[in-house]
């Protein structure tokens, strides 16, 4: 019907038509042509592999029928494939021997082998990752360090002490000196008892004596500075920050806005880093009578659920992070009442707690049944914990428990101790200085040991093979040679175009100037000590010559003597009977 149409319109228009039909196609047709098409190319394809596989097989049937074993016959009962293997065993290769690096030998084989097995082994004993053939020392000063800090990239350590100095330490910027790039007292004049970076190591959280914590950037510059409380109300969960001195502090592990702190003041505080006007919530422990006991330390688990406290009276309390009133798990003989639990720690995998207590017992409990403790070590080189900031950690496999030893002054060397997590029992130990050991820290990315001392040094302990990064990069480096200040003496104006009379010489910095003045007999003269004794060569004495000099100085010496009063007295005995004055003419009358 179009076609009739468009004949009809082109009679009409007086032109014989519209030109070229466009071409159809049958798109059903095509697809089931190329269909067969395929289908015929992969038989002929098969078939022909087919054939080629029989001729094969057919002709490899031939060539084993037509073979036969060259050599003596093979003994009765015994295979074709066993005499092969037996020939294999009797031949000896001809020649000089192998050397043993050669791979072919059969005793290397089993030396090859015997070397696996002692890789597997040496892999799963955790004494051999411990990082301890290489150290080196930072300078913090010369009282305790009581806290490190390095953030999770392991780039940067940062150190606290008695001395109220905070020192940050760059491993990829130091050189071989091992100088701290800044110091700074952020709390004035009270000692840091915490020093830790946030999970992002954007951060870091500052404990000190007072009962304000701060929060400081990378550099050192305040971010917060947590309010403090109302010291004169009785219920502490009425004020809005702490009112004692702080004790321990630390970040959430997955929450990076989130930390917590303890104080005297008997509570435990979260805090969060974008309100700074009041804490987030407050967990008060308590004894057995239901009286306010002191938190000494505290920390989260790995999670983030769990808050766990050690107090005074020698109880560990372990609440859950939304529920604030009541202990999740309470254990109230954990260590002896009256001593201060220095550190709480739970290991990578969550279910074991490490604490180290104030009566010199380091214990190991399962949260799961928090009655009596796993394990528990008391031992000679934990006497006198004098320290309130002793440490504990684990190992980052999760196989050793390390903590250090204290010492009293100059009366043996503090040690870094490694405990199997396991059996309880010593299996390593480090000397590390002639005094306490007070904190340490393993960290799991660098494989590397940090120890503070009470003698205000900073151990670093790595191994070249075993270790990444941290100290390695600095003890690579040269130390920079000291630049001397080069200033200018006083402005200088540059005028080119001056006249010769006019213009000014140019300005020479300093060290210059010193060097060419050395140089100059006159201005390089040492001068003279000043003169002691009685004058000479037309100088004065020290004392000077002139008379105000000589009255001062004959004021000031004092020829009576006193020594003996009484003879003192009885030298005017005798003018006083003669011309009594005082005494005789009052009695008189």
């Amino acid at each position: 019907s179009s076609e009739k149409a468009g004949e009809d319109i082109s009679s009409v228009m007086g032109f014989s038509g519209f030109g070229k039909k466009a071409r159809t196609f049958d798109l059903e047709a095509i697809f089931e042509q190329t269909r067969r098409t395929a289908i015929e190319r992969s038989q002929r394809v098969l078939g022909e592999f087919c054939g080629a596989f029989e001729k094969q097989q057919q002709q490899d049937s031939d060539d084993s029928s037509d073979s036969e074993i060259i050599g003596p016959p093979v003994p009765p009962g015994l295979t074709a494939q066993a005499a092969a293997a037996a020939d294999d065993d009797d031949d000896e290769l001809v020649g000089p021997p192998l050397p043993p690096g050669y791979i072919g030998s059969t005793a290397d084989d089993d030396d090859t082998d015997d070397d696996d097995n002692d890789t597997v082994e040496d892999d799963d004993d955790p004494v051999k990752k411990i990082p301890d053939t290489h150290e080196i020392t930072l300078q913090h000063g010369t009282k305790t360090v009581s806290a490190l800090g390095l953030d999770p990239s392991g780039a940067r350590l940062v150190t606290g002490g008695y001395d109220y100095d905070v020192k940050f330490w760059d491993f990829a910027g130091m050189d071989a000196a091992l100088q701290a790039f800044r110091s700074l007292q952020p709390c004035e004049c009270h000692q840091i008892r915490s020093l830790q970076y946030s999970i992002t190591g954007d951060v870091i959280l500052v404990v000190a004596g007072n009962s304000q914590a701060k929060v400081l950037d990378r550099d050192g510059f305040q971010v917060l500075e947590c309010v403090k409380g109302d010291q004169y109300i009785v219920d502490m969960a009425n004020t809005k920050g702490h009112t004692a001195m702080l004790n321990s502090g630390c970040w959430h592990p997955k929450i990076k806005e989130e930390f917590l702190t303890c104080s005297n003041d008997g509570t435990v505080r979260t805090w969060d880093l974008n309100s700074e006007k009041k804490h987030k919530s407050v967990f008060k422990p308590r004894s057995l009578q239901g009286k306010r006991v002191t938190p000494t330390c505290c920390t989260y688990s790995r999670d983030g659920k769990l808050i766990a406290a050690g107090c005074q009276d020698g109880t560990i309390q372990i609440w859950d992070r939304n529920l604030s009133v009541h202990t999740k798990f309470h254990c109230r003989q954990a260590h002896t009442p009256g001593s201060d639990t220095s550190c709480l720690t739970f290991s990578y995998d969550g279910t074991t707690l490490a604490s180290r207590g104030g009566d010199d017992t380091l214990k190991t409990w399962d949260i799961r049944s928090f009655k009596k403790p796993l394990k528990v070590h008391t031992a000679y080189f934990f006497v006198c914990s004098a320290h309130f900031e002793d440490y504990c950690c684990f190992s980052p496999d999760d196989k050793l428990l390390v903590t250090g030893t204290s010492v009293k002054r100059e009366e043996g060397n503090g040690k870094l101790v490694f405990f199997d997590r396991e059996s309880f029992r010593k299996v390593y130990e480090i000397e590390v200085a002639s005094a306490s050991v007070v904190r340490c820290l393993w960290h799991p990315k660098l494989n590397q040991i940090m120890v503070g001392t009470g003698n205000g040094l900073a151990k670093v302990y790595y191994d070249p093979v075993k270790s990444q990064r941290g100290a390695k990069l600095c003890v690579v480096k040269n130390k920079r040679k000291e630049k001397q200040a080069e200033t200018l003496t006083q402005d200088y104006i540059i005028t080119p175009h001056a006249l010769p009379m006019f213009r000014e010489a140019r300005q020479r910095s300093t060290r210059k100037q010193l060097e060419k003045d050395r140089l100059d007999p006159l201005r390089s003269h040492k001068p003279e000590p000043p003169v002691s004794g009685p004058g000479r060569g037309g100088r004065v004495a020290a004392h000077g010559g002139t008379l105000s000099s000589f009255i001062v100085k004959n004021i000031a010496l004092d020829k009576t003597d006193d020594s003996n009063p009484r003879e003192a007295i009885l030298r005017h005995a005798r003018d006083a009977a003669e011309n009594p004055y005082w005494v005789a003419p009052a009695y008189k009358q």
